[in-house]
């Protein structure tokens, strides 16, 4: 185990008047050695408080009085203290394993740890969960918690993920769903594996087996062209449709069962199949945003102006935790004081909207119904990836370059945030390596539309 490393202390906290600095590492509250952030959370809750810190080989002792459930103020370096859980699967559509070598050590860590699902929206597909695990997460009420499903056929999904207790594994999730716990479920969908007849044999066991899951979304497998399975390939359009097809027959049968829709395929699969996206309503308040599911239409109702959408499911400690690093998924785009790039009189220059090939198709009818006249798109071929990957969120340093590179100066160029993670690329360059400058844009249509809007 490590110890957990204050990074930051708010001003006028209760940890500032404490004298608790950033630097300090925490050996106990009250006693206990925390093993992670949600423990800490937990303990720093109390009203009096005993935090034994070191601080420069340093022991000392800090009383601390305070209301119950008061925040401490001190932000924490890691989420946990003893070590991330591994995920020891190899699935062969695991993304992790089409990385090419190179990029930043983060990126190639795999975790099938609960905590990390329950704190970030990490998904697991509990084969390292136990009783232990169990216990804590009902007593802890650690909800939501994301699974991936695949298939509920034992023997398919002990295939799909390469590890025997992939079999049998699905029982805890049976016990997550009796005591209560909300869980938002994922089935990446693999052609020739786990389409087809098995795709819809693992929508019926979800139904007579899972049915209180309160989501399901259905994505395709993407695959680069570092990709060494024989067996992994982009689907087909035939393909994508029966998905769809698959997906909206038993949205129908959720319906007059369950009164919810419950499973969803994403943006992407209606992308594939050429067919119109669901209406917004029917996303049921878009609980799987941030897998794909809804997007679009979420992004063209904040572009039309209704800001009143709730968009994705928000982990309920990460939403309220004080102290829990901004980590992961939800790690830091850029600083918001480096946000946008300083554009004299931007009303006056021509736009062009960097995005993938799936962005283009999305956003192309909205920005075609905006006045302006001057805003053309800048479509960014991912050879960087290559394979099928055409998703704005994985466009990279040194094909932004590639294709800025023939673009005219003096333009204005917006980039959607998604593709930055605490301001690099992937490939680990910054949009100040790139030969144009670029306004960084939160990726949504509110902001896309105040971009192309501003004076």
């Amino acid at each position: 185990m490590s110890l957990p490393r204050v990074s930051a202390v708010a001003r006028g906290s209760v940890a500032e008047k404490a004298l608790i600095l950033p630097g300090d590492h925490i050996l106990t509250i009250n006693g206990r050695r925390p093993r992670d952030i949600i423990e800490y959370q937990l303990l720093v809750d109390e009203a009096e408080l005993e935090i034994e810190v070191e601080r420069g080989g340093l022991q000392h002792s800090i009383s601390i009085e305070k209301l119950a459930s008061e925040p401490l103020g001190a932000e924490i370096e890691s989420p946990l203290f003893d070590q991330v859980r591994t995920c020891d699967n190899h699935c062969e559509f695991c993304f992790i394993y089409q990385l090419p070598i190179g990029l930043r050590k983060s990126l190639y860590m795999k975790d099938d740890d609960y905590r990390l699902s329950f704190l970030y929206g990490n998904f697991t597909t509990l084969t390292r969960f136990t009783e232990f695990d169990l216990e804590r997460v009902i007593t802890e009420r650690l909800s939501p918690l994301f699974v991936s499903i695949h298939s509920t056929n034992p023997t398919l999904r002990a295939r799909l993920l390469r590890n025997k207790r992939g079999a049998t594994s699905l029982r805890w999730l049976k016990e997550l769903l009796k005591s209560g716990i909300e869980v938002h479920g994922q089935i990446v969908v693999c052609p020739g594996i786990n389409d087809g007849d098995q795709f819809e044999e693992t929508l019926l066991g979800i139904l007579e087996e899972y049915h209180e899951l309160a989501s399901v979304a259905a994505v395709p497998l993407g695959v680069s062209k570092f990709s060494q399975e024989q067996n992994m390939r982009p689907h087909t359009r035939a393909e994508a449709e029966r998905v769809v097809d698959l997906v909206e027959t038993y949205q129908d049968i959720c319906m007059s069962l369950l009164d919810r829709r419950m499973i969803f395929a994403s943006d992407e699969y209606y992308l594939l199949a050429g067919r119109d996206f669901p209406r917004a309503e029917t996303y049921e308040g878009f609980p799987q945003h941030e897998n794909g599911i809804g997007m679009a239409r979420a992004f063209e109702s904040a572009f039309n102006g209704d800001l009143d959408h709730a968009y994705g499911v928000k982990p309920g400690f990460f939403a309220s935790v004080d102290g829990a690093p901004a980590a992961g998924y939800r790690a830091a785009r850029v600083a918001e004081t480096r946000r946008d790039s300083e554009h004299p009189n931007p009303s006056t220059k021509r736009v062009g909207i960097l995005t993938g090939s799936y962005g283009f198709r999305v956003l192309e009818p909205l920005v075609r119904q905006h006045p302006r006249e001057d805003v053309r798109f800048v479509i960014v071929e991912n050879r960087f990836f290559g394979g099928n990957v055409g998703v704005a969120g994985l466009m990279v340093g040194e094909d932004l370059a590639r294709v800025l590179d023939n673009q005219p100066e003096g333009d204005r160029y917006l980039l959607p945030d998604v593709c930055l993670s605490q301001g690099r690329f992937l490939d680990g360059m910054t949009p100040h390596d790139l030969p144009r400058r670029v306004e960084i844009v939160n990726t949504d249509g509110h902001s896309l539309l105040r971009a192309l809007e501003s004076r």
